[in-house]
C-alpha cells in the first residue's frame, strides 16, 4: 500500500470557505453549541385514554421488526393481538437462527446491523423493555477504498452537531476534503448543494423522484463527492445506483446526515440480534397478552363491504397444500431444467414432467447447485443429493422437498407441495383490524390470497411495489487472528462483490469467547446490492468474497478456513425512479387494513431499521386512533432542509 503525505490542517472558516456554505453558517438558526432536539411527529393535543378496555381484536401478518413494533405496541394498549410469521424464527431481516461449526454452535443472521442514534424510535422501544445494555458503542466507522491512491480511508466519529457544522467538521477530520471535487461557481454543483441540503417531502420527489442516481450522477457532478459519500451511501440503502431514485437518495443523505445532529458513529449488539432485540420485543408482547405463531402460511384472506373479515393460515412444517406462484429465473444455463425464484428461495422444474424440487438445503438454508452429474451439491457445507432431490451425503438429515407445477403464465409458474405434511393445523381468525407487515414478495403473496370484495386499487398499488437487487453475506471462520487498524465494521469500496467487513469476534460475545479459546477469527463479508448477471450462483459468490478477503486482509492467506456460512436473499425493498407516487401509505384503501414495512410511503425522512419500526408504530397509531386513544409520539429528525429547493 503506498504512503500519502498527510494533508494541512485546516480552520473551520477555511472549511465553510472551501465549501461555499459561509453565508449558511450565520443563516442557520440555531447555534453549533445548541444542538438540535428530535421532532414529535404525531402527538395528540387532547388528553385521551391510553388502554383501549373493549377487546376489539387485531392480526399482524409478518414477524419481522415493523410487525413487532405494531405487535407490541397495539397490545401494550389493551388489543387482542395475534401475530403470524411465515417463517420458523421471527425477525425478519434481523432474525437469528441456530447453525453449527465443528462442535459449536453459534447463532446466524442476515448480517451486520448498526444501530445509528438518531433511531429515535428503535431507541424508545429499547429503553422501554430495558434492554439498552444489549448494545454497544463501536465508537467510529471506517471506509476504505480497494485503490489508496485514489482516496484514503475515511473514518466518520460522533459530532453532535447539524448542518452546515457537521460538513465542516468532516472536512476538518477528512483526508479527502480537497479532492472532494466541489465548485459551487458551477450550476451543477450548486445544484446539487441545494438538492442535498434543501430536503423536503414531496418537492425533492416531485424533482428528484425521476431520476436514477446513476443518471444524476453523470454530467458534471463532482467525482469525490459521489466516490466518497454518495455511492457507499447509496449502496448502504441496499439498492444499486443504476435502480436508486435520486429522491429517495436525498431522503436517506438527509436522515443520516444533513438533517441528523447525532453523528454518524453507532452501536452494534452484545449479542446476536434475536437474543439482543427481537426476543425481548416478543416477549413483551406474550406477557400483555399477545399471541404469536410461527411456520404459518396464509390460506386465505377473505374480503367483504370493503374490508378484510377474516384470515385462514395454516400451521406446522413448512411444505404446505397453498399453491404460490414464483417468477422465472433465466441467469442460470441448464438444457434439461428450469429455474425459477432467486437467493435462497430457488426452484429446479422438469419441464417434461412438471415436477421439481426446491433448492433450498435441508441442512442450514444455502442453494444447492447442479452439478455435471445431474445431483445438488451444497456450497457451504456440501450436502449432496441426487437428481430428484434425494439425499446422498453431508451434513443434511432430509431430502430435497419436491413440488408440482400447477398453472402457468408467461414468466412464472404456480408451484404447489407435492407431499404436504399430513400434521398440518388450519384456522381463520376474525379480527376488527388487520396489519400487513410483510417484506414486498410476501405482500404481494398475501394479495393473492385475498378472496371476495378485492380492492382493485390497493392491489394494483402492491403490485407496482419494487424488489431491490439480492445481497448476499459470507461468514467465515479462520483458525488465526489478525491485526486490523480499522473500525469493527468497515465499508468497502471499489471491490466487485464486497461492501463491507465486520470482525464479529471483536464484537459479539459468542465470537469473542471462541476467539479467544481457539485463537481463530470470525469475518463477514456483505454485498448490499450486486447484479445477479455477474454472480447467477452461491458457488460463485462464495468464491468471491473469499478471493476478495486475502485482498482486504492479506494476513489471513495462508489460514485454514473452518467454516463458511452464506446468506443469499432477494427480498429487500427497492425504490426505484417514479416509484413514490404510487408507493402504500399506512392506512390502506381497505378501511381495516395497515400496512408496515420499510417499503411504506413515509411522511418524514427515516431509513433502514427505523424505517421498519416506526413504520410498525404508525400503523399502530393508525389503530389506536380509530379507538380514540391517545397515539404515541412519534419522533423524527428535522424533516427538512435548511435552504429551500
Amino acid at each position: 500500500m503506498s504512503e500519502n503525505p498527510p494533508l494541512p490542517p485546516i480552520s473551520r472558516r477555511t472549511a465553510l470557505k472551501l465549501l461555499g456554505t459561509g453565508a449558511a453558517g450565520s443563516m442557520v438558526g440555531y447555534s453549533r453549541f445548541a444542538k438540535p432536539q428530535p421532532t414529535i411527529h404525531q402527538q395528540d393535543t387532547l388528553d385521551l385514554p391510553q388502554y383501549l378496555n373493549n377487546g376489539k381484536k387485531v392480526v399482524v401478518v409478518g414477524g419481522g421488526l415493523a410487525g413487532l413494533a405494531s405487535a407490541y405496541e397495539l397490545s401494550q394498549r389493551g388489543f387482542n393481538v395475534t401475530l403470524l410469521e411465515k417463517a420458523p424464527q421471527l425477525g425478519g431481516k434481523i432474525a437469528s437462527w441456530k447453525i453449527e461449526v465443528g462442535e459449536d454452535e453459534f447463532m446466524m443472521e442476515h448480517g451486520f446491523h448498526g444501530f445509528f442514534p438518531q433511531y429515535y424510535n428503535l431507541k424508545s422501544v429499547v429503553s422501554e423493555l430495558s434492554i439498552n445494555d444489549n448494545f454497544q458503542s463501536l465508537d467510529f466507522y471506517s471506509l476504505v477504498f480497494k485503490d489508496p491512491d485514489a482516496y484514503l480511508p475515511e473514518v466518520f466519529r460522533p459530532t453532535n452537531t447539524a448542518f452546515p457544522w457537521n460538513i465542516v467538521d468532516l472536512a476538518i477530520s477528512s483526508p479527502n476534503r480537497f479532492r472532494w471535487g466541489i465548485n459551487l461557481t458551477k450550476v451543477k454543483h450548486l445544484e446539487v448543494f441545494h438538492a442535498i441540503s434543501g430536503f423536503k417531502i414531496p418537492k425533492t420527489y416531485d424533482n428528484y423522484d425521476a431520476i436514477a442516481v446513476s443518471d444524476w450522477v453523470t454530467e458534471d457532478f463532482p467525482k469525490g463527492l459521489y466516490d466518497l459519500y454518495f455511492l457507499p451511501f447509496a449502496k448502504s440503502s441496499l439498492n444499486a445506483p443504476d435502480t436508486l431514485s435520486a429522491g429517495e437518495l436525498l431522503q436517506f443523505f438527509h436522515f443520516y446526515f444533513f438533517g441528523n445532529p447525532e453523528g454518524l458513529a453507532f452501536n452494534g449488539t452484545v449479542d446476536d440480534m434475536g437474543t439482543s432485540l427481537v426476543n425481548p420485543i416478543a416477549a413483551a408482547i406474550k406477557a400483555n397478552g399477545g399471541q404469536i405463531l410461527t411456520d404459518v402460511s396464509v390460506s386465505e384472506i377473505q374480503c367483504d363491504g370493503g374490508q378484510i373479515q377474516s384470515v385462514t393460515y395454516q400451521q406446522g412444517d413448512e411444505q404446505t397444500d397453498i399453491p404460490f406462484w414464483v417468477k422465472e429465473n433465466d441467469l442460470i444455463a441448464d438444457e434439461s431444467l428450469d429455474y425459477y425464484g432467486a437467493g435462497d428461495n430457488m426452484y429446479a422444474v422438469n419441464p417434461e414432467t412438471d415436477e421439481g424440487v426446491t433448492l433450498t438445503c435441508t441442512h442450514q438454508g444455502c442453494t444447492v447447485g447442479r452439478q455435471p452429474d445431474g445431483s445438488f451439491l451444497c456450497p457451504c457445507h456440501g450436502a449432496r443429493y441426487d437428481a430428484d432431490g434425494k439425499r446422498l451425503s453431508g451434513p443434511a438429515e432430509r431430502d430435497l422437498a419436491k413440488f408440482t407445477v400447477a398453472d402457468k403464465k408467461e414468466n412464472e409458474v404456480q408451484l404447489v407441495a407435492t407431499n404436504p405434511s399430513s400434521d398440518l393445523q388450519s384456522a381463520t381468525l376474525e379480527a376488527d383490524y388487520f396489519v400487513i407487515a410483510a417484506d414486498v414478495p410476501g405482500t404481494r403473496h398475501l394479495f393473492t390470497r385475498m378472496v371476495g370484495d378485492i380492492h382493485a386499487e390497493a392491489h394494483r398499488k402492491v403490485e407496482t411495489l419494487a424488489v431491490s437487487d439480492p445481497f448476499a453475506v459470507g461468514r467465515f471462520w479462520f483458525d488465526r487472528d489478525f491485526e486490523w487498524e480499522h473500525s469493527w465494521f468497515t465499508s468497502l469500496s471499489g471491490y466487485a462483490l464486497t461492501d463491507s467487513i465486520t470482525l464479529y469476534h471483536r464484537i459479539q460475545n459468542q465470537f469473542k469467547e471462541w476467539s479467544e479459546r481457539t485463537g481463530g477469527s470470525v469475518i463477514e463479508l456483505h454485498s448490499y446490492c450486486y447484479k445477479e448477471k455477474d454472480f447467477p450462483t452461491q458457488a460463485a459468490l462464495l468464491e468471491t468474497f473469499e478471493n476478495e478477503l486475502y485482498e482486504v486482509v492479506p494476513a489471513l492467506k495462508g489460514a485454514t478456513v473452518l467454516h463458511r456460512q452464506l446468506v443469499n436473499q432477494k427480498n429487500f425493498s427497492g425504490y426505484p425512479p417514479n416509484s413514490y407516487g404510487d408507493r402504500p401509505v399506512t392506512q390502506s384503501e381497505i378501511t381495516n387494513l395497515m400496512y408496515a414495512g420499510d417499503w411504506v410511503k413515509m411522511p418524514f425522512p427515516c431509513g433502514l431499521m427505523e424505517r421498519a419500526i416506526t413504520s410498525g408504530l404508525l400503523a399502530a397509531n393508525s389503530i389506536i386512533k380509530k379507538e380514540g386513544l391517545a397515539r404515541r409520539p412519534i419522533l423524527s429528525v428535522n424533516p427538512e432542509g435548511v435552504f429551500k429547493i
